[in-house]
């Protein structure tokens, strides 16, 4: 008779300081070892996880079948006194979590339907892709939750859960596991409309009496008619002549994107690099890096002379392909590989950049930009950006908490 070489123990019930020191400590006096052991807490309720494999340096030539036999006598002894559940089952040896095939599936959604992950777990499967583990990531200000995938066809598996979460109205990142998740990285971020609220230009142009001209400008750019730079060229014409203090004021006005302060503070306080590239204004940007405490930034400029604006730029033009070129000397000054970059961005002319990094976001985004980017996130919080980093709720508390300290 065939004895298995494996036993899986799974044990639940009302959380409480010390389970798991006297379950394990029933289980030291038997010659075994842990082969794999998870355990959450939900709701008040433990659910722990373990494969048990004996250690034959200890009792070589020992029945496996007996050794697991006493351990689930003495286990279901241990399990009637703590008032917990305990089941067994064969166990298998642990999936490597960063071998080839292994993926990181982060669902975010307000709220988070039942049909709906369910919907994106059968894609998984069809996919041919096995759910190792489920954890819950956030549960404000949206619900997010990261599973750990192996097999299956990866190439498969993100076109068919983009497709899905498209149909469920849920954001669904993707991304390789390895330790790189873990190592230092570096996040460039467009500034207007996805770090703040609205487009620096129009607020400009609102100072000097010409919005409604900017606005037909931006809206030809839309529509195809005139590329970037031209389009900047023609909207900062018409600022010509406008007191150089309104760019004061403007840096007034400004406000950052729902969970901007949260996500520098956070990302910063774990090691991460954090700069910004913008089609705007170095005199909006300088005002931003010092507000933050941020690393980069790169930007136009507007040419003032006798305190006022002139209504051209200063040098060469930062526009679609000038931001991945950015990103990519951000990263060599960081010591970043392009691998472990983040950008996120929300118009077309940052695709280039979204494309050259490692992992490319679109926030609240034009279709086209979802359409070619790694990710996208359609929920007005910029701090959601985090949850697709892995990084939990409980994290960024702890950062704002840190932060709160240092002030004191």
């Amino acid at each position: 008779m065939n004895e298995t070489s494996t036993l899986l123990v799974t044990v639940t019930g009302h959380d409480r300081p010390g389970i798991s020191a006297r379950l394990l400590s029933t289980l030291s006096v038997f010659p075994v070892t842990i082969v794999d052991l998870e355990q959450v807490v939900l709701a008040g309720r433990l659910v722990l996880g373990a494969v048990l494999g004996v250690d034959e340096r200890v009792a070589p030539g020992v029945s496996r079948r007996r050794v697991f036999e006493e351990v689930r006598g003495a286990l279901d002894k241990t399990a009637i006194d703590l008032d917990m559940e305990v089941g067994y089952g064969e166990g298998g040896g642990r999936v490597n979590a960063f071998g080839p095939g292994h993926l990181h599936v982060t669902v975010l959604a307000d709220p988070l339907r039942p049909g709906a992950l369910g919907a994106i777990t059968s894609c998984v499967a069809r996919a041919g892709a096995n759910i190792d583990r489920i954890e819950r990531l956030s549960s404000y200000p949206v619900t997010s939750v990261e599973m750990e995938i192996s097999g299956g066809d990866a190439d498969q598996l993100r076109a068919e859960l983009a497709m899905e979460a498209s149909t469920q109205g849920v954001d669904v990142a993707v991304q390789q596991s390895g330790l790189h998740r873990r190592g230092k990285h570096l996040i460039v971020m467009d500034v207007d409309s996805t770090l703040i609220q609205g487009e620096v230009i129009e607020l400009l142009a609102a100072h000097a009496g010409c919005a409604d001209e900017v606005a037909r400008v931006t809206e030809e750019a839309m529509r195809g008619e005139l590329d970037f730079e031209e389009s900047l060229r023609r909207r900062v014409a018409l600022l010509n002549g406008l007191d150089a203090s309104a760019i004061g004021k403007v840096c007034e006005e400004i406000q950052l994107t729902p969970g901007a302060r949260t996500l520098v503070r956070t990302l910063k306080r774990l090691g991460y690099e954090f700069g910004i590239v913008s089609g705007g204004f170095t005199q909006i940007t300088d005002v931003l890096v010092e507000r933050l405490g941020l690393d980069y930034a790169a930007a136009n400029t507007l040419e003032v002379v006798d305190g006022k604006l002139t209504g051209e730029l200063v040098g060469p033009v930062i526009d679609r392909k000038g931001k991945a070129t950015t990103l990519e000397r951000f990263a060599a000054e960081a010591g970043v590989p392009l691998e472990q970059t983040v950008a996120v961005g929300d118009g077309a002319n940052d695709l280039d950049m979204l494309q050259v990094a490692g992992l490319g976001v679109a926030f609240n985004a034009k279709p086209v930009v979802r359409q070619q980017a790694d990710t996208s996130v359609n929920v007005p919080y910029l701090d959601t950006i985090a949850f697709i980093l892995g990084i939990t709720r409980e994290e960024i508390e702890a950062a704002d908490l840190h932060a709160q300290a240092e002030t004191l």
